[in-house]
C-alpha cells in the first residue's frame, strides 16, 4: 500500500514587496499576531500555531514584471467559524477597511467571499453550508465544483 502524508497543520509563505509594511494589514484585517521577524520576513499566527502565514520579501524584479512570477497562487481559503451572518459581518468589515473585494460566490457546499491583500494575493473567507464531507464531495462532483455568483449583503 502506498504511503500517503497525513497532514496535521498547514501554513503558507507569500512573497510580498515589504513584509514589515504588509504585516499590519494582516493584523488589522485578519486579526493575526506577529510571532517572529527576521531581516526579510515576518511570521504571523491566527492564535493557535506558531505561524500560519509567512510574509517573505520578494527579490526585486525587472521593471514591469511581477516578482512572484507569471504563475501564482489562485487564492488561500480561510474557513470561518459561524454562519452566513458572520460572513456578512466580515464582508462589512472588509468594505469599511477599503479592502478590495473580488467576488462573492455559492460553491454549493459553502459561501465564499474573495478579497485581496495589499500585494494582490487573493484570499477567501469560506462559510461551510454542508457539514458532511461525503455529501460535500457528492455535491462538488454533481455541480462540477461551482463558483456561482451570490448576492451576499454586507453587515
Amino acid at each position: 500500500m502506498e504511503t500517503r502524508p497525513r497532514i496535521r497543520r498547514t501554513h503558507i509563505a507569500l512573497f510580498v514587496k515589504d513584509p514589515f509594511a504588509s504585516a499590519p494589514w494582516y493584523e488589522d484585517v485578519l486579526g493575526m499576531q506577529v510571532t517572529a521577524t527576521g531581516p526579510h520576513w515576518v511570521f504571523l499566527s491566527f492564535g493557535q500555531k506558531h505561524h500560519d502565514i509567512a510574509l517573505i520579501r520578494a527579490e526585486p524584479a525587472p521593471a514591469g514584471t511581477d516578482p512572484r512570477g507569471p504563475v501564482n497562487m489562485q487564492h488561500y481559503g480561510l474557513e470561518i467559524e459561524g454562519d452566513e451572518d458572520e460572513l456578512r459581518r466580515l464582508y462589512g468589515m472588509l468594505l469599511r477597511r477599503k479592502v478590495p473585494v473580488v467576488k462573492t460566490t455559492d460553491h454549493k457546499v459553502g459561501l465564499g467571499l474573495y478579497f485581496t491583500d495589499p500585494d494582490g494575493h487573493r484570499f477567501e473567507f469560506f462559510c461551510e453550508t454542508v457539514h458532511d464531507d461525503e455529501e460535500g464531495k457528492r455535491l462538488l462532483h454533481e455541480y462540477d465544483a461551482p463558483s456561482d455568483p451570490y448576492d451576499l449583503k454586507p453587515l
